[in-house]
C-alpha cells in the first residue's frame, strides 16, 4: 500500500514539475538551443568532412600537431579556453583526441579540462558578484542566462553540460546567483557523457 503511495506521489510531482516547466517555457527554450546549435554542428562535421576527403588531409594536420606539441601544452590551451567562456569549440580538441594513441583516455582529460575549466567560471561568476559595477555589467550581458537560471536552476546546467552551449558561461551564471556549489558539481558531470556522445562521431570523420 505504501508502495503505492510512494509510486502516486512521485507521479503527481513528476506532473507538477512537466506543468511548470511548461509554463516557464523551459521546454521551448531548450527545443529553440537545441534548433540553434544542431545546423552550426551539422554544418561543421559536414564541411570537415568534405574538406578532409577533398582538400585537405585532416589526418596529417593532427599528426603534426601531436609530434610538434605537448598533449600537455594542448591540453592546457583548451583548459584556458573552457575557463574563459569557450572560447574555442571543443569539436576541434576531441578530432585531436581521436588522432592519440589512446583516445578514449585523452577525450577523458579533455572532459576533465572542460569540467575543472567550468569550476573556474563558477567561481570567477561568484567573485564578480561582490563587485556590483562588475556584476551589474553582466547583469546586462548575460541577462537570458540569468534570468533562466533563476527559473530552474540545474536543468539549465544539465543544457550547458550536454549541448553545444558555452558550458562556461553557463557556470559564471551560476556563481553570479551563487547556485548551491554542489549541485553544481553533480549536474556539470554530465559534461563527460557529452564529450563521449560527441566524440562516437567525430572519431569516425576523421
Amino acid at each position: 500500500m505504501k508502495s503505492k503511495e510512494i509510486k502516486g506521489g512521485r507521479k503527481s510531482k513528476a506532473k507538477r514539475l512537466h506543468k511548470y516547466y511548461s509554463y516557464t517555457g523551459f521546454y521551448s527554450f531548450v527545443n529553440e538551443s537545441v534548433k540553434k546549435s544542431i545546423l552550426p554542428i551539422l554544418i561543421t562535421l559536414v564541411a570537415v568532412f568534405i574538406i578532409d576527403y577533398f582538400i585537405f588531409d585532416f589526418s596529417d594536420f593532427f599528426q603534426y600537431i601531436t609530434e610538434t606539441f605537448s598533449p600537455i601544452i594542448i591540453l592546457s590551451v583548451f583548459f584556458a579556453s573552457e575557463s574563459l567562456l569557450g572560447l574555442v569549440p571543443p569539436e576541434i580538441f576531441i578530432a585531436w583526441a581521436g588522432k592519440m594513441s589512446t583516445p578514449y583516455v585523452y577525450l577523458f582529460l579533455l572532459a576533465l579540462a572542460s569540467y575543472s575549466g567550468g569550476i573556474i567560471s563558477f567561481f570567477v561568476g561568484r567573485s564578480i558578484s561582490k563587485f556590483p559595477r562588475v556584476h551589474n555589467y553582466l547583469e546586462g550581458k548575460m541577462v537570458k542566462q540569468l534570468k533562466m537560471i533563476r527559473k530552474w536552476g540545474g536543468f539549465l546546467i544539465v543544457v550547458g553540460a550536454l549541448l553545444p552551449i558555452p558550458f562556461a558561461i553557463t557556470s559564471v551564471a551560476a556563481g553570479l546567483i551563487h547556485y548551491k556549489f554542489r549541485n553544481y558539481l553533480l549536474f556539470g558531470l554530465l559534461r563527460f557523457v557529452r564529450f563521449y556522445l560527441y566524440a562516437l562521431l567525430i572519431f569516425k570523420i576523421v
